[in-house]
Formats: structure tokens, C-alpha cells, sequence
């Protein structure tokens, strides 16, 4: 199949206020993609568009919460309004709840899960009839590395990563033969804010929580700019999944292997890293 070409298409990046958001809308604007930027963030999307600047392709700017069901529901008369159309469908925007799940409140847990997958599912709703009407689409939905693996401390989040697989998967099944592709991207450790930005129980000490986050930090070390760069290339290559950065490839290969013992492997060599630093 021939590659997808994306100068002139039009793309919507959820979370595009910074981290991969941002880079995955360089990556495209260097194309030649139109982009329509959506994030809660307006500081944010303004810097954005200004790095975009000088590429000469359409951009517009979209204050979101795909948490809001009114607003998403709103958005494609919006992004119609600047745009011809849309090709292309990132659903990137995602937060992160730490803590293991009898610390994590009902109101946390369907928090992130209100962002993280019914942000996927209503932005996937909401478009799927502009992306039915371009004759070659593309829906990509980012899920994480622990969409492949549930780490302890991570029950909310690896949740609803998973739920982004398996939902990413079967629309994938149930869009063949339609001019709509789908890519499940799993990211590892991409240098973004979302440690920093990420909830923790309430009553966790001050100082563990910064220690928790601060060891997080450490596992972020891929450049957003190189991930957005990697995702974007596989989408005009049109794959189906996308491991982005060697831990993610490695950590997807422990688990094929050994889907239940995975973690302790994991940890070992985690172990004889940390001796050998």
C-alpha cells in the first residue's frame, strides 16, 4: 500500500498544548498538515501555534476538555469552521493518577478515566463522520507502555490505557475495508509533564509524593520532539501499532513472553541496572 500523504490533509491533536501534542503538530506542520490544536491549556496552545508559525499551513486553536461532553460534542462545527474537512484524528490528551488503588479515591480513578478513555471514545464519536468523508483517514489513538503492562501504583492509569487498546483495536476491525485507518501508538518513556501534573492519594506525604514523582521524571527520556517525529512517520506508513522508544520495544517483548511473570522480571533487571549505575 502506497504511503499516506499528508501535505494539504488536516489533522486534530488533542493535548496539543505541550509534550507529544506539540511535537506531533511540528511533525505534521513540516509536512504540510493543516492542524487544528484542541487543549485545555491556552498559553499553551498559543505557543504552539507560534512554533508553528512558519510552516504556511491552516492553524486553529480549540480551548478543550474532552472531558466535557457538550464541548466535544461542539467541536467539529468548530474545527469546520477553519478547516475543509478533517484526515486526521490524534487523540493524545491523557493525565496520570498514582498510588495503589485502595489509596486511590472513586473520584480520582473516574477522573482520569473521564480523560484518558471516554475523552478517546467521544472525540472518536464526534468525528468519525468528518473522517468517513475524507477519502483517506487516519484515527490515532495514544494508548502508553502501560497499555502493555500494569505496573503496582499504576491501577488507574494502566486501566485505562488498556481500555484504549482494546477499544482502538476493535474499531480498527470494524473499520476495514473503509478509507478510515487506525494506529494504537504505545509510548514509553517520553520527557513530558505529566509526571509532574499527575495526581497522588489524598493524606500522601508531601515528601514522598515529590520523591514518587521525581523517580517517575527519571524513566521520561525520550524527547518529545523525537517521539512526535516517530509516531507521524509510522502514521505515513500507515501501521497499526507503534512501540515508541527502546523501553517500550523491550518491556513488549518481556511481557509476549511472560504475560503473567513479567513484572518480576522487570524489576531484576531494573535491580541490575541501578547495581551497575
Amino acid at each position: 500500500m502506497a504511503p499516506m500523504r499528508l501535505e494539504n490533509r488536516t489533522a486534530l491533536i488533542t493535548g496539543a498544548g505541550g509534550g507529544i501534542g506539540r511535537a506531533l503538530a511540528q511533525s505534521l506542520a513540516r509536512r504540510g498538515c493543516h492542524v487544528a490544536l484542541a487543549d485545555l491549556n491556552a498559553a499553551g496552545l498559543d505557543e504552539t501555534a507560534r512554533l508553528l508559525s512558519t510552516n504556511r499551513v491552516r492553524i486553529s486553536r480549540h480551548l478543550l476538555d474532552v472531558a466535557d461532553r457538550a464541548a466535544v460534542a461542539a467541536l467539529p462545527e468548530r474545527v469546520l469552521a477553519e478547516h475543509c474537512g478533517l484526515d486526521l484524528l490524534f487523540n493524545n490528551a491523557g493525565v496520570a493518577v498514582g498510588g495503589h488503588f485502595a489509596d486511590v479515591s472513586e473520584a480520582d480513578f473516574e477522573w482520569l478515566f473521564e480523560i484518558n478513555f471516554w475523552g478517546v471514545v467521544r472525540m472518536t464519536r464526534a468525528f468519525l463522520p468528518l473522517l468517513r468523508a475524507s477519502d483517506d483517514a487516519r484515527l490515532v489513538n495514544l494508548s502508553s507502555l502501560y497499555g502493555l503492562i500494569a505496573p503496582p501504583g499504576q491501577s488507574a492509569y494502566s486501566a485505562s490505557k488498556f481500555a484504549v487498546r482494546g477499544f482502538s483495536q476493535a474499531l480498527r476491525h470494524e473499520l476495514e475495508g473503509t478509507s478510515i485507518g487506525v494506529t494504537l501508538v504505545h509510548p514509553g518513556g517520553v520527557a513530558t509533564a505529566i509526571a509532574d501534573s499527575a495526581r497522588v492519594p489524598a493524606g500522601t506525604d508531601p515528601d514522598e509524593a515529590a520523591r514518587a514523582k521525581a523517580g517517575m521524571r527519571k524513566l521520561l527520556k525520550l524527547p518529545a520532539a523525537r517521539a512526535g517525529e516517530i509516531i507521524v512517520s509510522a502514521v505515513e506508513r500507515r501501521q497499526g501499532r507503534v512501540l515508541v522508544g527502546s523501553d517500550a520495544k523491550v518491556v513488549a517483548l518481556i511481557e509476549r513472553f511472560a504475560p503473567v511473570s513479567y513484572w518480576r522480571i522487570i524489576e531484576r533487571l531494573a535491580r541490575r541496572e541501578r547495581s551497575a549505575a
